[in-house]
């Protein structure tokens, strides 16, 4: 059962493999072009596991920042992680030691093959989530290692890298909106952050937005519940 659920996550993880190695090497190139070794790309990829905090995280290091500011700019980048953390409570109930890691790991990219995922019966789901996350996590380390290495042998140019985070988001929404035929959580993410941005402006409007997510998604709970119930009955007719 082991070895299947490994083989298992494994495939599930190659797309996500393609894009941690490539979004990992422009991390690793765009630190090392700041002035810093392949040992903090290693450090930093291994302890933070947050590719758009990353990324900003290299401004913040070049830049000098207070450990205040850069504790409050790295809350409000991933602030989204506190407001899709709570609909993995059922699934991580019971996780036993690994929860805490599980916790760690859960970036954008595992969150949606995690939701995403129909585990068959010989399947450990326990075993799964860990191994898709620890595999995720391996891609990442990898990618950004190399991309520093390589950065400081080769000569890179790194314009534009620090967009590809923001290339990566519009692709994982793109397959999201192809994969279901229930579009209201994508509408209302979309609809809301455009009259966030507007209203508050480009350095304050992340936090609002996630908050007024947030209680929408509350309010049309039963809604969306009753929607994903329909189709699974559909897919196991």
């Amino acid at each position: 059962m082991t070895k299947k659920t490994f083989l298992r996550a494994f495939r599930d993880s190659l797309p996500i493999l393609a894009g941690y190695l490539a979004l990992g090497f422009g991390f690793g190139v765009l630190l090392q072009s700041k002035g810093y070794s392949f040992w903090w790309a290693i450090l930093m990829s291994c302890t933070m596991f947050a590719g758009s905090g990353q990324y900003a995280g290299v401004d913040f290091l070049a830049s000098g920042a207070t450990i205040l500011t850069t504790a409050v700019m790295t809350l409000i980048i991933n602030a989204r992680h506190f407001f899709y953390g709570f609909s993995m409570l059922d699934k991580y109930k019971g996780m036993g030691p690994v929860k805490p890691y599980l916790i760690f790991g859960l970036t954008d990219e595992t969150y949606s093959i995690v939701c995403s995922a129909k585990l068959d019966e010989g399947i450990d789901k326990r075993k799964y989530y860990f191994f898709l996350t620890a595999l995720n996590h391996s891609y990442w380390i990898t990618g950004c290692t190399l991309g520093a290495v390589i950065g400081g042998v080769l000569p890179f140019s790194n314009e534009g890298i620090d967009y590809a985070m923001t290339a990566l988001f519009i692709v994982i929404m793109v397959e999201q909106w192809l994969s279901t035929k229930e579009h209201l959580p994508a509408i209302l993410g979309v609809v809301t952050t455009v009259v966030c941005l507007v209203i508050f402006g480009a350095d304050l409007f992340i936090i609002p937005a996630m908050a007024l997510i947030a209680l929408e998604l509350v309010i049309f709970r039963k809604k969306l519940d009753k929607t994903g119930e329909n189709a699974e009955v559909k897919q196991d007719d």
